[in-house]
């Protein structure tokens, strides 16, 4: 049977990609259909036409709330027949939304499984992405075989909530280290050191990381188009703090990261990718 698939912005259009390089036939459903016309896919008008056609269904969506409206707005998931379904959402939502999310489903008779993606476009196009899920055991490793065809590393945690919680945490790191490399790239070219010589010796040296091969060349190129969105790190972000907040916890090396994302977002710069926070230094 057919693999639904909502959301097909830049990470949802190159996972439904490799998909279907992987053999899987899919039928898609995006609140702007004219973006979506010219990819080859199968087209159904409300996310409710895909319980009648998949099995399973993948959302891969901006936030919460687009996930919630996705799940229980008019001609929503939740008004079909869910029966017998499974709902992978890639989505990083809100960590209590995401809990509630997991009752909304599971109530209406499907499956849900929490599987907050690591990685963007690149990856997912060679399926080199992390995942990390959250759910009913059962039914991760009933979709498991379907995640590997997108997924490289792929972890599981049982608790509902602790798979956005440890993507969060995650995306301290990257949104830390990209602002870190920004500014050293900067530097470098007030020293009058070649841009891209000072990238090349970053990558051996202190900053040798997964974020710097990822960016390099759009830092070389400053080719800010959008792989990961400095509106989407700077949304990470926020819940991140809000997340600490909850603990009674501080958070020291998040707050200078994630207002200089904001920075970017206030500048109007928030669609392009996140490794632009270069042009701040610059």
């Amino acid at each position: 049977m057919s693999i639904g698939f909502i959301g097909l912005g830049n990470l949802g259009k190159a996972i439904a990609t490799r998909l279907t390089e992987m053999g899987e036939t899919l039928v898609v459903y995006n609140r702007t259909k004219s973006k979506v016309e010219n990819l080859g896919y199968e087209i159904v008008d409300t996310p409710k036409d895909l319980t009648k056609k998949c099995d399973v269904i993948f959302l891969c969506l901006f936030d919460s709330p687009a996930v919630e409206n996705i799940l229980s707005g008019e001609n929503g998931i939740l008004s079909g027949d869910l029966k017998g379904k499974t709902i992978i959402d890639l989505s990083t939502n809100h960590y209590d939304d995401v809990v509630r999310f997991h009752k909304l489903v599971n109530n209406s008779g499907a499956d849900y499984l929490e599987n907050p993606v690591f990685g963007s476009v690149a990856p997912a196009l060679i399926g080199a992405l992390t995942l990390v899920s959250a759910g009913k055991k059962e039914v991760y490793e009933r979709v498991k075989p379907l995640l590997e065809k997108f997924g490289k590393e792929i972890f599981y945690l049982e608790k509902q909530g602790s798979a956005t919680k440890m993507k969060l945490i995650n995306n301290l790191c990257l949104g830390s280290f990209m602002a870190t490399l920004a500014e050293c790239t900067a530097l470098a070219e007030s020293c009058e050191i070649p841009k891209a010589k000072a990238l090349e010796i970053l990558g051996v040296g202190g900053g040798q990381s997964l974020v710097l091969k990822a960016k390099t060349q759009k830092l070389i190129d400053e080719d800010f188009s959008a792989h990961f969105s400095n509106n989407a790190i700077n949304k990470d972000l926020h819940l991140l703090q809000d997340l600490a907040y909850n603990l009674n916890q501080p958070l020291y090396t998040a707050t200078v990261p994630k207002e200089l994302f904001s920075k970017m977002k206030m500048m109007g710069k928030g669609e392009e990718d996140f490794s632009s926070i270069y042009q701040l230094f610059k």
